[in-house]
């Protein structure tokens, strides 16, 4: 019998990082610069829909195509999205804690569990060794790098600040760990292929979230001014911005997929860090920097949502059975 059920990658859970990422930008914008609050809450009721939407069609994954999640999680670069199911999950707590905290709370708490079992699981086999130096994507930070910083923000966000701190220095050690192997694979290695090149969004996210982490584990949107830690992190997070607009050309060589919602996260992290800096008494510079970052994020989502609305409709989003492995190179 033809089966009917989508067949999902994990990397589609990306879609609910970035969304939840554009509406913290205009809750944000919202306290900065009374923008309108209710897109803020139309945005964050969609991340909250299209989360467990995926969140079913992954359960029945599980259930009705066994073989395919397990080759996924096996494959030696999709496996590093698998735990998104997880980071995904913490998120949707955000979207919806302003109006159910509790609820927001029992799924920190469920997908904080889930993304520290599989960051374990995942990195255990990383470090059996045995692995081509051409699967080191950045998709590598995913597990063990966005999950926990990730978990940090939304433990900080909803009061556990003791917590967070635990989640925040797994992050980033894991972060300075996997920083040098990256960027010596992408530097020394042969090319990336085209379909892996979408991927190269993911850089942009850790310092860019990692700051959202650290700055609402010290104080969120009533803190004092940014201290230095801060501007560090920001800086760094700006610098791997201008990187990826230089190399947009290389990656645009792929033609517009899914894959592409790897960037969402990251920018819209990075325009959230900035309207913060903004909301947290910053001046100068930032000012107009908020303004420029939260128009490129709003443009970027918008892109994003338009694309895979039409990949949809067309029904060309769902991509192929996993087979075999993506090439490296």
């Amino acid at each position: 019998m033809k089966r009917s059920w989508p067949v999902i990658p994990a990397s589609f859970f990306g879609m609910v990082l970035g969304l939840v990422g554009m509406g913290d930008c205009w809750r944000l914008a919202h306290k900065a610069w009374d923008m309108p609050e209710v897109i803020g809450l139309v945005v964050m009721l969609s991340a909250f829909v299209v989360w467990f939407v995926l969140l079913v069609l992954y359960v029945g994954k599980w259930i009705w195509a066994r073989d395919e999640a397990i080759a996924e999680m096996r494959h030696p670069i999709q496996s590093c999205f698998v735990g998104l199911a997880g980071v995904a999950t913490m998120l949707a707590a955000v979207a919806i804690g302003p109006q159910a905290h509790d609820l927001a709370v029992v799924l920190f708490v469920v997908g904080a569990i889930a993304q520290v079992a599989y960051g374990v699981y995942f990195t255990g086999g990383l470090w059996m060794g045995d692995r081509d130096l051409g699967t080191a994507t950045p998709a590598l930070y995913l597990p063990t790098v966005a999950a926990n910083f990730v978990a940090a923000f939304v433990a900080g966000y909803l009061g556990f600040i003791a917590v967070g701190g635990l989640f925040l220095g797994a992050g980033l050690l894991s972060w300075l760990s996997l920083e040098s192997i990256v960027s010596h694979r992408l530097s020394f290695h042969q090319t990336l292929a085209l379909p892996l090149r979408p991927t190269l969004g993911i850089m942009l996210a850790p310092p860019a979230v990692g700051l959202i982490a650290y700055m609402f584990l010290t104080g969120g949107v009533e803190g004092a001014a940014p201290d230095l830690l801060s501007q560090v992190l920001l800086g760094y997070a700006l610098v791997k911005l201008l990187l990826l607009l230089r190399l947009m050309p290389f990656i645009l060589k792929q033609s517009f997929g899914a894959s592409f919602w790897a960037f969402s996260f990251g920018v819209t992290a990075l325009a959230f860090d900035a309207v913060l800096f903004v909301i947290r008494g910053e001046t100068g510079y930032i000012q107009w920097v908020a303004g420029l970052l939260f128009l490129l994020a709003n443009i970027v989502i918008a892109v994003l949502v338009i694309g895979t609305v039409r990949l949809l409709v067309a029904g060309r989003l769902v991509p192929a059975p996993l087979l075999a492995p993506v090439p490296v190179a």
